[in-house]
């Protein structure tokens, strides 16, 4: 009786044992690593630009139109602010640099921006949807102003 429960053991040992059993692998030598190429640094999301930064061509699309409104003209009257309605992709930056391409001289002091979403709307039976707008509020320097409606030109 003494000798079934040695039999297992003495198998399991075997099984254990690489030069005994053929199906347990032996360990793989250690192979040499190859050098890794130099990571690129990480890209940012603000660096990732479809546009180069500042072209003047794409200076030039960015101001869509003045926004002449009564809210408009009220925060012209009391915050020295003129309203634009600009590109959905343009930044702060790019819509100050802008103003002051198009408007030699004048030195915008701050760019609040808002994104306005269009609404959806019925046209007869079909249900659309107006666009959406960025709208910019442009701060000028104290004493400046533009004039849109053509006097004094």
């Amino acid at each position: 009786m003494s000798t079934a429960p040695q039999a297992p053991k003495a198998a399991k040992a075997a099984k254990a044992d690489p030069k005994v059993d053929p199906k347990v692998a032996p360990k793989a030598e250690a192979k040499p690593v190859k050098a890794k190429a130099a990571k690129k640094p990480a890209v940012k999301k603000a660096d990732a630009v479809k546009h180069p930064a500042h072209a003047p061509g794409r200076l030039a699309q960015i101001l869509i139109a003045p926004i002449v409104s009564e809210k408009a003209t009220m925060a012209a009257e009391k915050h020295n602010q003129i309203l634009f309605k600009v590109l959905r992709d343009a930044t702060k930056p790019e819509i100050k640099a802008a103003v002051e391409l198009m408007w030699p001289g004048k030195n915008v002091v701050s760019v609040q921006t808002v994104q306005h979403k269009g609404k959806q709307k019925r046209f007869g039976k079909s249900i659309g949807r107006r666009d959406h707008v960025k709208k910019a509020y442009v701060s000028l320097a104290a004493g400046q102003e533009l004039n849109f409606s053509g006097e004094g030109a």
